[in-house]
């Protein structure tokens, strides 16, 4: 397995994202997902990405089983921020230092860990200065609770703020052949201060792969359903870019997923995208992409494919909680 930096650590080039696990994308199968975890784990992807909001609460007691016996050998990266109740509801976005210690504590039972590797702000909470939740997660580090400190879908003036506060290892943000918005300040931002990028949603949240054809194809207990860009109209326009997309890849004998992952990782050895998926058979193609490279002329058709600002629709239906 490759390996990456972000800031000052080293991860498996690829990650495993393992939300869709438990919850958010359809029904899963437990031991299905500790499968696809320890199939992962085994072929030497390190990078688990988990947090509290997964389930919700549920996904860290997955990872949990899944890695039993083989702790030292793993980074796992889980969030704090996004509060939810034990039924689902979105109870807001909260950064208070109070907070924080908590959160991670019981993040740390539900993982069964003494310490978590790399702790994020899953979002900018608006009304608590970020310096303040900086601080506390810096805490966190001295008393060896947590190793490193990230950062979720921040804006590039908080990045810089919460900089000044304690070294940020990574920001993890969607990005994309549909998201191209880091593009715009994020990675010039995050490159000028020693920080990781990591990418989360590869695929387009699955768009990417070519596997939906029409709305109706999505489950309909899946999140993506009411996703602004799975709906309507602009669904059949994004399915114009994934059809630019299946042309090249198939001209390469490569998945449209294959390519779009391959793309991302293109963009820089400072990024490490974290495609997240509960199948072992889409898990061992994620990892093939590793070995795909892809010329000049490759990247220059695919920017004309998919170049930035073309997706139709918002990334989610409120935005209100993201680069903040």
């Amino acid at each position: 397995m490759q390996t990456r930096k972000i800031g000052e650590l080293e991860v498996s080039a690829i990650g495993l994202g393992c939300m869709g696990m438990s919850d958010f994308y359809g029904q899963a199968s437990e031991n299905q997902a500790i499968e696809t975890i320890h199939y992962a784990l085994d072929h030497g992807i390190n990078f688990l990405d988990t947090a509290d909001m997964y389930g919700p609460f549920t996904n860290e007691k997955l990872i949990s089983k899944a890695i039993k016996g083989r702790r030292d050998s793993i980074i796992i990266a889980t969030k704090f921020g996004n509060v939810r109740d034990q039924q689902g509801n979105f109870l807001g976005v909260n950064g208070k230092p109070e907070y924080v210690k908590q959160a991670c504590e019981a993040s740390l039972a539900r993982l069964n860990v003494d310490y978590i590797d790399l702790y994020y702000q899953h979002r900018v909470d608006k009304d608590t200065p970020i310096e303040e939740t900086i601080q506390a997660m810096a805490d966190l580090v001295k008393e060896g609770k947590v190793r490193y400190i990230g950062m979720s879908e921040a804006a590039a003036d908080t990045i810089r703020r919460a900089a000044k506060v304690h070294k940020i290892t990574a920001l993890q943000s969607e990005y994309s052949l549909w998201t191209r918005d880091p593009e715009e300040e994020i990675l010039s931002c995050v490159r000028e201060l020693g920080i990781g990028f990591v990418a989360y949603s590869p695929l387009g949240r699955g768009f990417l792969t070519g596997k939906f054809t029409k709305p109706e194809d999505i489950p309909e207990n899946d999140f993506r359903r009411h996703h602004p860009r799975f709906q309507g109209d602009n669904f059949y326009q994004n399915i114009k870019l994934v059809n630019k997309v299946k042309e090249i890849a198939k001209e390469k004998n490569i998945t449209s997923g294959q390519l779009a992952l391959a793309w991302v990782l293109a963009q820089g050895q400072d990024i490490v995208p974290i495609p997240g998926t509960k199948h072992i058979e889409y898990l061992k193609e994620n990892i093939e992409a590793l070995d795909i490279n892809l010329t000049t002329e490759d990247l220059k058709r695919l920017d004309e494919a998919a170049p930035k600002g073309k997706t139709a629709g918002l990334r989610y239906a409120d935005m209100s909680t993201v680069n903040r």
